[in-house]
């Protein structure tokens, strides 16, 4: 099952941390922890973050949110379908389009076609299964994200197309280095990650992932500078205190360790 970090649900979702965190308090979704503690969405996560979002927006009942969401997270698929999803509200119900059938979130009820399918504050959710026809930094970016599960390298080039076409795309060079990592080409990695720096300035995900990377190749000292970096660009990052406390414990410093925990414990309570 393919998972997807906070970074790819801002972007995918275009959701605040904050809306996603609130969703998350809400318990509207659960996600697991991966390495370095930090949060994994499944598919199913992603469509449900953006329908609760939504239906929150439209003042639809927290009571039937809550209840179709949990249908909704019931019935659907564990990976994109083939065949594309389409989630709206119709009349303050939730209905869910998949192919050529229509069902309500919330009972299951399959509905005829007429009974409704507005374009208008819909959801679509599509995975490409065809070549792109026209080059664009961003058709070759969601190429990318879609490559990623079955084929690492053509995701590679999909990536480096969109940071061609547009070098200021700090998600495709995120992307890119995270892909990289997994594949242990540390040093790759660490290319992508310095150049993107370089380019597009002090994204403090840029800075996290270039720590997770250092701290992994066993620089420890160059790894904690990368995650002090990531907190002068945003010091609620709250994983980037985890992994620094984690750090620091190792690298004998007690109360800088119990310092970032202690922060780390504040930003994520509730």
């Amino acid at each position: 099952m393919q998972h997807y970090g906070v970074r790819d649900v801002e972007r995918l979702l275009r959701l605040p941390r904050s809306t996603i965190r609130a969703l998350m308090d809400a318990g509207f979704v659960t996600p697991t922890r991966g390495p370095r503690n930090a949060w994994l969405f499944s598919f199913r996560d992603l469509i449900v973050l953006r329908t609760a979002q939504a239906l929150v927006a439209a003042d639809v009942p927290r009571q039937r949110i809550t209840r179709s969401v949990k249908e909704l997270r019931r019935r659907l698929p564990e990976s994109m379908p083939l065949s594309g999803l389409s989630i709206c509200a119709v009349g303050g119900r939730v209905v869910v389009k998949e192919g050529t059938r229509r069902w309500r979130a919330d009972s299951g009820q399959y509905l005829l076609a007429f009974e409704g399918d507005p374009q208008a504050g819909s959801l679509s959710v599509m995975e490409r299964v065809a070549p792109l026809s026209s080059e664009s930094a961003d058709q070759w970016f969601e190429e990318g994200v879609a490559l990623e599960a079955r084929d690492t390298e053509g995701a590679e080039a999909a990536y480096r197309k969109a940071i061609a076409l547009q070098p200021s795309r700090t998600d495709a060079r995120i992307n890119l280095g995270r892909l990289l990592h997994e594949a242990r080409q540390f040093h790759r990695a660490e290319q992508v990650y310095r150049e993107a720096i370089a380019h597009c300035g002090s994204d403090p995900v840029l800075f996290y992932n270039l720590g997770v990377l250092l701290d992994d190749m066993a620089r420890k000292a160059e790894a904690v500078e990368a995650y002090q970096s990531a907190l002068r660009a945003d010091p609620r990052f709250s994983d980037c205190h985890y992994n620094l406390s984690l750090l620091c414990h190792e690298l004998g410093k007690p109360k800088e360790a119990i310092r970032h925990m202690a922060q780390y414990r504040k930003l994520t309570a509730n």
